[in-house]
């Protein structure tokens, strides 16, 4: 009978593991969906050289 009892026990923590995994896993769902997209426009990227003036002029 306490094979039984066990066996029980078992399954009990196996089912509460596979629950706290799903709740896991849907609330980074949640933190993936709420999290603010920052897009980045290339255009107003003050590092980028528009004008190419620091390129190496081989018209000389």
């Amino acid at each position: 009978m306490t094979t039984t009892f066990q066996k029980r026990q078992k399954e009990m923590k196996r089912i509460e593991k596979r629950k706290m995994k799903e709740e896991k896993r849907a609330q980074r769902k949640l933190d993936k969906t709420n999290a603010p997209e920052i897009e980045h426009d290339p255009a107003s990227d003050p590092t980028i050289d528009w004008n190419h003036s620091n390129e190496i002029s081989s018209h000389e």
